[in-house]
């Protein structure tokens, strides 16, 4: 019997497209492969605030850590504006293939509900990866302010009311709903002063351009060891074993008053889970490094890694708690 080459061909054509596609659906087939094989070019974290804040604080040693261990370049992109939005926007529309993060932090639960319209929903077009640092928030007075001690400074507050201000890294973040949950626990009235980002708010403070500011423990933690700042009060159930000096805000007389900064990392809507897995792995694998371990216990900050699923859980705990917060205090962003 005679075959018809043509035919023979297009057989064999399509039997090969065929077993091609099966490849391609095989997630036993091509996708740990992807993973395995990622990165092959530089991976960006986009950092949404300015340099010098509590975000870069983490997220530069962490990059620099990163780069060796994946031995790609790491690459921090800060893109500050609105309290972080601008830079969460940015990723939100990046390509989904692995080589954009977002350096997140508790701001960006903040603005869930604090704002009135964002241009990306942080449930829908951001991935939750895992956490890098989970630090308390601790105010900080201008060595000038005549206050050593927590109740001095409400005292002096409420003997100056309308001429104290505070800075914080911008409009809605956790430092300004610190600085309303306080003036609204002591009965003050300080005024809030806006800045774009943790960075530029300390330099304020440094340069007196503002009288306190609340900040992160690790970003602060350099001026509070130089003198530059000085610690009135950490916003912790206890002590921070890094700076055993700085007492509670409970202990000032102001309980039940808890600010954590936490920073944690983003991929775009749509990126591969098995690079979203890999990610979670080698930043688990990062924080096993005895100088990585030393950073964050001199910055006053407990470690991340955790797996994706629980992280995600946390973020949707602290998008439900900052929404009551800023709610009850009647915030609208525009």
């Amino acid at each position: 019997m005679k075959f018809d080459t043509g035919v023979r061909r297009r057989n064999v054509l399509a039997a090969g497209l065929a077993a091609g596609a099966a490849a391609a659906l095989s997630p036993t087939m091509v996708r740990p492969a992807r993973a395995q094989s990622w990165p092959t070019r530089p991976v960006t974290l986009v950092v949404p605030f300015a340099p010098g804040g509590g975000t870069d604080t983490f997220a530069r040693p962490f990059a620099a850590k990163l780069s060796q261990q994946l031995g790609q370049q790491v690459i921090i992109d800060n893109r500050a504006g609105a309290g972080g939005t601008v830079g969460a926007a940015i990723v939100a529309r990046a390509q989904p293939d692995g080589y954009t993060f977002l350096v997140g932090a508790v701001h960006h639960t903040v603005a869930v509900a604090a704002y009135k319209k964002l241009s990306y929903d942080l449930d829908k077009d951001l991935i939750p990866v895992t956490g890098m640092a989970y630090v308390p928030d601790v105010l900080l007075v201008n060595p000038k302010v005549p206050a050593r001690t927590l109740p001095e400074f409400i005292a002096f507050c409420k003997a100056n009311p309308g001429k104290v201000d505070y800075g914080s890294s911008g409009l809605g973040t956790t430092r300004h709903l610190a600085g309303e949950i306080f003036n609204a626990r002591t009965g003050t009235q300080m005024v809030h002063v806006p800045c774009k980002g943790s960075g530029p708010a300390t330099a304020a403070l440094i340069n007196g351009e503002v009288s306190a500011v609340f900040e992160g423990l690790g970003s602060a933690a350099g001026h509070i060891r130089s003198g530059t700042v000085r610690a009135l009060a950490v916003f912790a159930r206890t002590r921070s074993p890094a700076f055993p000096d700085i007492p509670t805000a409970a202990e000032g007389g102001v309980p039940d008053f808890e600010s954590l900064s936490w920073y944690g990392l983003w991929a775009p809507a749509g990126t591969p889970r098995e690079l979203i897995a890999r990610m979670q792995a080698e930043t688990a694998k990062l924080f096993e490094a005895p100088d990585i371990k030393t950073i964050w216990f001199q910055q006053g900050a407990e470690l991340g890694g955790e797996a994706s699923d629980k992280y995600a859980a946390f973020v949707n705990a602290e998008v439900g708690k900052w929404g009551k917060v800023v709610r009850d205090n009647n915030i609208v962003l525009e």
